[in-house]
């Protein structure tokens, strides 16, 4: 298997409104930012990760490249989903052998629409949109099924608000209040918040990633499952594929000092750490996490990209980046990042 590690990371200062920002206006900054980094102005595959229900219009991730430069002509490819996942496939795509850098970016302006009914009309316009639910009323079912305590929900909140505080790309949330539900159990505060925003990762393999960058955030292990997508194939209180491929990306190998945890709903945090294997050892979600900035279709790969600049900037040796997709924890991503 060939050596692959990020070696550069950026991401937008997330808005909770939209600022009138094109998506290549949108994304051009962070993509001029990792080039400076890398002293790299073209890469040998480039992958992105967006959503066309959100802009509205199909293959709007075509336009999206104004901000890449496709010429001369260029290798890419695009996945509809978080560019979490487009990080997996250039990471496949760098074990070829014939590249040795990628660039992966993803963008999502969550502004423009309704996102509990984009994302439904997404991922099932067809057998569970005309019984009314959607991806707050699945994660409302899940939190009950936990049968979470309360306090311990509220008190993820209050520490992601105050982290995403101390982040300059998070939102600025006030300390959470007295809230009556939106879906019981749910209260607004237990949802990501809406976001606008983009991030960008490279990967390098190899030699080219030790020239890059002076500590390397190695990808030791990288893995993704799915479950069932109807909920009443599987037990909601726990996520048998995210227990799953933290197995196979080898999490319990080592102690694990930061995860970045995909949670978009405070009970997940609670499921997340379970099938992960973490202990209280393990700091969770210090950038905040989605409940402070939920950049759709980029959250995923923020995760990955937040645990790997603890381990570039020297503050970690062992971190763990987390993705989900679909309802109810899905859909799960996992990638162990070392020095």
């Amino acid at each position: 298997m060939r050596e692959v590690a990020v070696v550069a990371f950026a991401q937008t200062r997330h808005t909770g409104h939209d600022e009138g920002l094109t998506e290549p206006e949108l994304i051009s900054p962070i993509i001029h930012e990792v080039k400076e980094r890398t002293g790299l102005s073209r890469f040998g595959f480039t992958c992105s990760g967006s959503c066309d229900y959100l802009a509205g219009a199909p293959f709007s991730f075509v336009s999206a490249l104004d901000a890449i430069g496709a010429w001369p002509p260029i290798s890419e490819s695009h996945v509809e989903m978080d560019a979490a996942w487009a990080l997996y496939e250039a990471w496949v795509r760098l074990q070829h052998g014939d590249v040795d850098t990628a660039l992966v970016y993803g963008f999502g302006k969550s502004s423009q629409g309704d996102l509990r009914e984009i994302m439904t009309l997404q991922l099932d316009p067809y057998y569970l949109v005309p019984l009314g639910l959607d991806q707050v009323s699945f994660a409302a079912l899940q939190a009950s099924a936990l049968g979470a305590d309360p306090a311990a929900l509220r008190e993820i909140v209050r520490r992601s608000r105050a982290d995403g505080r101390a982040n300059p790309y998070a939102l600025d949330l006030p300390e959470p209040g007295d809230e009556e539900p939106e879906v019981q159990p749910l209260r607004p505060m237990d949802v990501a918040p809406v976001t606008d925003g983009a991030a960008a990762v490279v990967l390098a393999a190899g030699d080219a990633a030790r020239e890059l960058a002076e500590r390397p955030a190695w990808i030791t292990g990288i893995a993704h499952r799915i479950e069932p997508h109807y909920l009443g194939m599987r037990d909601l209180a726990r996520s048998a594929s995210a227990a799953e491929a933290a197995r196979a990306a080898g999490v319990d190998k080592g102690p694990v000092e930061v995860a970045e945890l995909h949670a978009q709903f405070s009970h997940e945090e609670l499921i997340l750490r379970e099938a992960l294997g973490l202990t209280g050892a393990t700091v969770v979600n210090p950038s905040g996490g989605p409940l402070a900035a939920n950049p759709v279709m980029a959250t995923g790969l923020i995760r990955i990209g937040e645990a790997a600049q603890r381990v570039l900037d020297g503050r970690a040796g062992r971190t763990v980046g987390h993705a989900a997709s679909g309802p109810c924890l899905q859909h799960n991503l996992v990638t162990v990042m070392e020095a």
